[in-house]
């Protein structure tokens, strides 16, 4: 008796060929199946291209800015009551090596700013009204959105310049309106655009030094605010306490104010690993899905499975022909997910005008990931379709 003839061996192309032809003949079904991959791999990619486009941006903001800002605030005393800054503490600071400019703001108690007179007093609105010296928005690096800033001449009379976020609670975004201030009707002849280095400055109305005085303004500096070169920032910071307050040094406060900034460039890279977390979750649902389809196609193609066996496929021909259905799924819905996520996170990138990324880890990882499920998720339907023999495959149920 002659042995049986070797069975003959799937080559590559016609594994690819015998995968794709099981998905082409229910493409609804392969769509359906392979949406979940797709979600999972686009909300990895979408979310992790959006937090690193943003902290990019807020890098580049912080770049821009320059780290050399310091801001100097009455701290507290041994007795946790409030400290003050000295009146000197200006012309002090100036002194100091490396100093390039100083100005200040100082809290006008007591006074509110308000579209109209008929809204009561006691309403602030978060808007706080601060004097200021005339050289602030040059410490500070602002721009004007309308008008122009207060100056020694201005300063002297019922005028404001409102910050961004003032302006916006007080639903005006030009110069020439008025607001109530202290009982009376002030000019506004400047609004500014964003400072994000001095964010309570959006939420001031600020009026001038000399005027304030006349609202019962005591002259004392609330925030005071530094700019050096960048190579004496740590220098200068380390001597400011000691050059305002010799006396206590410790019931002054310093901080710079771009160091919050890159803290919070920080904490958004470690979302990205709460955003890969979430596109996981979605790719582990979407290969549970394949999962179940792949089980149920092969229950629905006993016949081929039995016909194939039949005419000499092995078992393992069997295996890899499943294996390599749900890990061509599997991919394509991966590649799909890929897609979306680049052109989501592309689109809301342009749309916020912040530097274009190409999240490279989460694009590698999602397809990789994608391609991983799909071989586990086919794992089980492959060894059950290989499982079948002829005669049980082609009986009919």
């Amino acid at each position: 008796m002659k042995p049986l003839p070797e069975a003959a061996r799937l080559r590559t192309r016609d594994l690819a060929a015998v995968g794709v032809a099981g998905l082409r003949g229910r493409p609804l079904r392969a769509v359906l199946s392979a949406l979940g991959i797709a979600i999972g791999v686009a909300a990895m990619v979408a979310l992790v291209g959006i937090s690193t486009a943003s902290r990019d941006a807020l890098l580049a903001d912080i770049e821009e800015l320059g780290t050399n800002l310091l801001t100097v605030e009455p701290g507290t005393t041994l007795t946790g009551k409030d400290s003050e800054l000295p009146r000197s503490a200006e012309s002090m600071v100036s002194r100091i090596p490396g100093v390039t400019s100083v100005s200040a703001t100082g809290t006008v108690e007591d006074a509110t700013a308000r579209r109209t007179d008929k809204i009561d007093p006691g309403t602030t609105g978060g808007i706080a009204v601060q004097a200021s010296r005339p050289d602030l928005l040059g410490t500070l690096g602002g721009t004007l959105r309308s008008g122009t800033f207060l100056n020694a001449a201005t300063g002297a009379y019922p005028v404001v310049v409102l910050g961004a976020d003032a302006a916006g609670r007080l639903g005006i975004d030009r110069a020439g309106a008025h607001v109530h201030i202290d009982g009376r009707w002030f000019l506004v002849v400047g609004v500014l655009d964003e400072i994000d280095l001095a964010p309570e400055i959006d939420r001031s109305a600020l009026v001038g030094w000399s005027y304030a005085q006349r609202m019962g303004f005591d002259g004392n500096v609330t925030t005071l605010y530094q700019k050096s070169t960048e190579a004496a920032v740590d220098d200068v910071r380390a001597v400011l306490g000691y050059t305002v307050n010799p006396e206590h040094p410790e019931e002054v406060a310093v901080s710079r104010p771009s160091d919050a900034l890159t803290a919070r460039a920080a904490a958004e890279r470690t979302f990205n690993a709460l955003f890969f977390g979430l596109g996981a979750i979605a790719l582990l649902a979407g290969g549970v899905g394949i999962a179940n389809i792949m089980v149920i196609s092969v229950l629905e193609r006993r016949t081929e499975i039995g016909l194939r066996r039949s005419l000499g496929a092995t078992r393992g021909q069997i295996r890899l022909q499943f294996l390599t259905e749900s890990v061509t799924l599997s991919a394509l819905g991966g590649a799909a997910g890929v897609l979306v996520g680049l052109g989501t996170c592309a689109g809301y990138a342009l749309y916020r005008d912040w530097p274009t990324p190409l999240p490279g880890t989460a694009v590698a990882g999602g397809a990789l990931a994608a391609v991983v499920i799909g071989a586990l998720a086919g794992v089980y339907p492959a060894r059950r379709a290989a499982g079948l023999t002829p005669t049980e495959a082609l009986a009919t149920t």
